[in-house]
């Protein structure tokens, strides 16, 4: 690899990096300016408004728009350590639950916790093992008289509880309902590492860890893409060449004229036709793809169909690109000079005519690699894959910042990773080709 190529992919990179920035803006404002109220959304639309303004603001959701946008990108442990006078450390339980803690000078973890007008301290020991102890002495008096004090409460917030407010606090509790308390803080702060740390934050629609959810998606989505272009990037290219070499003849028709049938019907169409046809009157596979936790490979008959869905549809729109290039090349003055030459009919086409021919499909097949991650959330909605387009298009009905976000960001890596390895492919298909 050249010294030129290095640089280019630097470049790419960098790209990929500012382009990353600007999304994340992007959707960050449409999210913001779209209507609906994330609290009703996922509380129902009779929360009470002490209700829904508690929800917000355990969530974060009640500061200025670039403060969360800040405390995504980058975090909010920083500006909670300072508020809490500890460094702040995150650890993972044996239950696999992600803790906060500060960390006091002799190295012990401790949270806190409010009983009445009595601030208790709760210790962990190294077995994790719990013990608590009044701690009334961190309570700070300002010139008015009012007793505060910041700290970390047991639900990973760096909360201000203010002594004697009494204030009360609603925690929605899945399958319980709203829980009453008083004691709450005046001020919360949720804490998490940032974007740019590897912290995308917790999921407002699910309160489970972001990324915990989209690798699983993410895995779900790659195995059904990717089985997808596996099998139909060489099927589509192969027709599509055979269908460019005798243009215009019986076989060249039968392709194109099959290639923009399934490239036109949609995809909700196909999928529940095949449905109909496979699923309903044979019953030889199955006509939903539910999977939950589980790996999709454990049950490779609920593969099949949103796999066949996916080929059908791109294999019409690669199989006319590819046909559309390898008539052209045909065509090209080189072409003709080497027949006039005398050169096998064969070389002709496997040495110089393949080649150039598969430039523009390339282009295609891999800004399709993300259409494939990405906007195969109609197909995963047909059949109730678990995929990462589904996920997206559930958190964006809830407003779901965090997923939203992580969401974007793996796309336009695929976006951008795709296309730098495209202008990989050309330095070999076409040695002319130089980047600087």
């Amino acid at each position: 690899m050249g010294a030129s190529m290095i640089t280019f992919i630097v470049r790419r990179i960098l790209l990929l990096l500012l382009t990353m920035i600007l999304v994340s803006m992007a959707v960050f404002l449409i999210t913001e300016s779209s209507p609906g109220n994330v609290a009703r959304n996922i509380l129902g639309a009779f929360v009470t408004p002490e209700q829904e303004a508690s929800f917000l603001a355990q969530l974060g959701l009640d500061k200025p728009a670039w403060q969360r946008y800040l405390y995504w990108l980058a975090g909010s442990d920083w500006k909670a350590s300072r508020k809490v006078g500890m460094p702040l450390r995150r650890i993972l339980t044996k239950k696999g639950f992600e803790e906060w803690w500060a960390v006091q000078p002799d190295g012990s973890l401790v949270r806190w916790k409010l009983d009445g007008d009595d601030l208790i301290a709760v210790l962990r020991k190294p077995d994790g093992s719990c013990v608590e102890r009044k701690d009334n002495v961190r309570w700070k008096t300002n010139k008015k008289g009012v007793s505060t004090f910041w700290g970390l409460d047991n639900a990973n917030h760096a909360v201000k509880w203010e002594k004697g407010a009494d204030r009360k606090v609603w925690t929605f509790i899945m399958g319980s309902g709203w829980k009453e308390t008083s004691g709450g803080p005046v001020e919360y702060i949720p804490l998490k590492k940032g974007f740019i740390r590897g912290d995308p934050g917790v999921s407002l629609r699910t309160g489970r860890p972001v990324a915990n959810s989209l690798f699983l998606r993410l895995r779900n989505s790659l195995v059904l893409a990717g089985s997808a272009f596996v099998i139909v990037m060489p099927v589509a290219l192969v027709l599509g060449l055979i269908a460019g070499l005798k243009e215009g003849s019986l076989r060249d028709r039968v392709l194109s004229i099959g290639g923009m049938m399934f490239s036109v019907i949609p995809e909700f169409a196909t999928g529940i036709f095949l449905i109909l046809i496979f699923g309903v009157w044979w019953g030889i596979v199955p006509g939903a793809t539910v999977f939950g936790e589980k790996a999709p490979w454990e049950r490779p008959d609920m593969l099949i169909l949103p796999i066949l869905t996916l080929t059908l549809i791109e294999l019409g729109y690669v199989l006319r690109i590819t046909r559309a290039s390898m008539v052209e090349v045909m065509r090209a003055p080189y072409i003709r000079t080497a027949f006039l030459k005398g050169l096998p009919y064969w070389r002709i086409v496997v040495k110089h005519a393949v080649r150039n021919a598969l430039m523009a499909p390339i282009t295609v097949i891999m800004l399709h690699v993300n259409w494939l991650m990405g906007g195969i959330v109609i197909v995963e909605v047909v059949f109730g894959y678990p995929g990462l387009g589904k996920y997206l298009l559930d958190s964006a009905m809830y407003k779901d910042i965090n997923a939203l976000e992580a969401g974007a960001m793996i796309l336009v890596t695929v976006a951008v990773g795709t296309q730098l390895i495209a202008d990989i492919v050309y330095t070999f298909l076409n040695p002319r080709i130089r980047y600087s």
